[in-house]
């Protein structure tokens, strides 16, 4: 067994060219193979979020404080809240963060294929970012 301690864990700073905004991230892991499990713990202050970005295999978030937004790209933008769970679909173009007045913070997982759990894009614009939240309901796709 191997217990990470809250007080040993070390926070940084989203960097710059993934994160727009002010983002920590805390409990960075990666598990030794075989597995491909990786995660981290990332908090968003409100306006906060990533840059557009895939996973090869999906990711899981787990929303554990605030309010936050996330959209794939080419459909509708949709908010979520502390308690709730989000599946990013493997290979699909997506964002997530904070509200635009509302800090969140989620657990983030996701396997790596190839060696890589993720592929980083260009920066989410304001434009995109402050469009209108969707009144649909959400729905999981397949994995």
């Amino acid at each position: 067994m191997d217990i990470a301690r809250k007080a040993d864990m070390k926070a940084v700073a989203g960097p710059a060219e993934y994160f727009t905004g002010k983002v920590t991230i805390t409990g960075q892991f990666q598990r030794p193979d075989p597995s491909r499990v990786s995660g981290a713990i990332v908090h968003f202050e409100p306006g906060a979020r990533t840059a557009w970005h895939t996973h090869p295999a999906g990711q899981t978030l787990i929303v554990t404080e605030g309010i936050g937004w996330t959209q794939v790209d080419g459909g509708p933008k949709y908010e979520f809240h502390a308690g709730d769970i989000v599946w990013c679909p493997a290979d699909r173009k997506h964002w997530h963060g904070a509200t635009e007045h509302e800090a969140m913070t989620h657990i983030a997982i996701q396997e790596s294929v190839d060696g890589s759990p993720v592929t980083w894009m260009e920066t989410v614009t304001d434009a995109q970012y402050l469009e209108p939240v969707s009144t649909q309901s959400t729905q999981r796709e397949a994995p």
